[in-house]
């Protein structure tokens, strides 16, 4: 991509509406402030084109800025995931200008990438290597389907609903040099989640990611260890695990975003019992006891 066909393509998807990008990537409105948005980087203002993190003390303006804060991508790859996601699909078209009605959500097909085994050994080399996973966690996953590898040599990670498991979403993370997350597209969050853990336990840990479930459980293995794909203080599906009498761990990364998701959900339910993290997050626990 040269500078002219880049600064082309960028033009093409710069204005694209920032509430799509943060549907696509699995951020949630927040219930009552509709300028304010629960991200994979924290909360987020919106406001028309404009974005402000507050709690990293960062912002901008456009499509292409948004993905480059929530994912930690490059102009070029944001520009790239754009394309890919949003530039020709049905979340593409803008709101009329000043319009303050939001116009009904449609259901998005779940599109969930196809398993590659080529690309396995790949996944299972960066969780063991670099995540310092154990391989016994990540087989039993593997033969169940609920972690795989794509075309491009990402980790799937199956979001799943019920007690058939019936999958609503993956959570991707990229296994080359560059730090990368998504979500498969259409992946509804709010109706089920990632999780690993020990038959019979009462136990719940919630965690922020795939990776620091799997962690967690490493660390605790009497325990289940749930993914929340991202800072969430009051997912839908959490009242009715409550109800089920599981004892429950808010183990979100030990940060700003992290301690006041924590903070905001043990204030929406009360039972629920704050486990920091002694390093950023559980992964970083694993490495620093290698």
């Amino acid at each position: 991509m040269n500078f002219d066909d880049f600064r082309r393509r960028a033009d093409a998807v710069r204005s694209l509406p920032l509430e799509s990008v943060l549907l696509m990537r699995g951020a949630v409105r927040d219930r009552g402030d509709r300028h304010k948005w629960h991200t994979e980087q924290g909360p987020l203002s919106v406001t028309g084109p404009k974005f402000t993190n507050w709690h990293r003390g960062q912002g901008g303006g456009g499509a292409i800025d948004l993905v480059m804060h929530l994912a930690g991508v490059n102009p070029r790859e944001a520009v790239v995931w754009l394309e890919q996601h949003l530039a020709a699909g049905p979340l593409a078209t803008s709101r009329a200008a000043g319009s303050e009605a939001a116009a009904p959500e449609r259901p998005r097909t779940l599109r969930l990438p196809a398993p590659h085994g080529r690309m396995l050994g790949r996944v299972h080399q960066y969780l063991t290597e670099c995540r310092h996973l154990e391989p016994s966690l990540i087989e039993p996953l593997i033969q169940a389907g609920k972690l795989y590898a794509d075309s491009r040599g990402n980790a799937v990670f199956l979001l799943v609903a019920g007690k058939a498991q019936r999958p609503v979403g993956a959570e991707l993370r990229g296994t080359g040099p560059r730090v990368w997350r998504g979500l498969a597209p259409g992946t509804r969050k709010d109706l089920g989640y990632f999780w690993i853990g020990a038959q019979g336990s009462r136990e719940i840990v919630l965690c922020e990611s795939a990776i620091d479930a799997m962690s967690c459980f490493q660390i605790y293995p009497q325990r289940i260890c749930i993914s929340t794909a991202g800072v969430r203080a009051d997912p839908p599906w959490l009242p009715g695990l409550l109800a089920r009498g599981f004892e429950f761990h808010c183990g979100f990364d030990a940060d700003g975003p992290g301690d006041a998701a924590a903070a905001r959900m043990m204030a929406l339910q009360p039972a629920i019992r704050r486990l920091r993290p002694p390093a950023h997050d559980w992964n970083d626990v694993l490495a620093a006891n290698r």
